[in-house]
């Protein structure tokens, strides 16, 4: 059962960033580039906490990296539950649509810098470059693969779904042990397709086996490796 998502009650209202340019170079920040190609590097832009970066049907002119802080990609079904269909850390590359349209909306899950580069640009340095042309494809293969593990999560118990999900986390962390979570737990029940109630008391059930320590309220030790990927097998 998906989560009614009350994430409304965290957020704080905050507006796109004014008139950005992507292009612009300035003195105070350097350009960072995309795919490893000055030929496409920008500014990032500052996003705040919930701000939005594009929404579901707007055109797909751009393509985004993070830079800092964390981003979530989403649809709001018919019912107004939102399923978050991926989460976005630094180095990740995101926006990039087989169509002319995006077909989920993007939020910065806390305040982040993100580049953005036309994507018109992107598909013109591949025909030029090699090497960004196989990362092109090595990013769409990624995110074919990202999106199959999701769909196969959703069909796991509870707990399965959210060992899953620390794993993963910690997987992109550099393997740390202690997972830093820039996202909440209802960002985490509705990229679940749990409640919050169950996500809540699936990690005090694990916290009570000695396998995670609930260190902080976004901080998780992951205490027990061998037991985490047993249940997660």
């Amino acid at each position: 059962m998906h989560a009614q998502s009350t994430a409304s009650s965290e957020r704080t209202i905050s507006l796109r960033p004014l008139s950005p340019v992507p292009g612009l170079r300035t003195e105070r920040a350097p350009a960072h580039m995309l795919f490893g190609s000055a030929e496409l590097a920008s500014i990032p832009l500052p996003y705040d906490r919930n701000a939005e970066i594009y929404g579901e049907g707007e055109a797909a002119d751009y393509v985004y990296k993070v830079i800092s802080g964390a981003v979530r990609t989403y649809k709001v079904l018919n019912d107004g539950r939102r399923q978050i269909n991926a989460f976005y850390l630094p180095g990740d590359i995101f926006g990039l649509e087989v169509g002319q349209e995006h077909t989920l909306s993007a939020e910065a899950i806390v305040t982040s810098n993100i580049v953005m580069v036309k994507r018109s640009l992107v598909l013109s340095a591949a025909k030029r470059d090699g090497e960004i042309a196989r990362q092109l494809w090595s990013m769409t293969a990624s995110e074919l693969e990202v999106a199959r593990k999701h769909a196969l999560l959703l069909v796991k118990s509870a707990q399965e779904r959210v060992v899953a999900f620390l794993l993963e986390m910690s997987r992109r962390m550099a393997g740390t042990s202690s997972v830093e979570l820039p996202m909440s737990r209802q960002d985490i029940a509705d990229y679940l397709g749990l409640t919050i109630e169950t996500v809540s008391r699936t990690l005090t059930q694990l916290e009570h086996t000695h396998t995670i320590e609930l260190v902080a309220s976004r901080v998780i030790a992951l205490r027990n490796m061998p037991r985490l990927s047993l249940l997660n097998s």
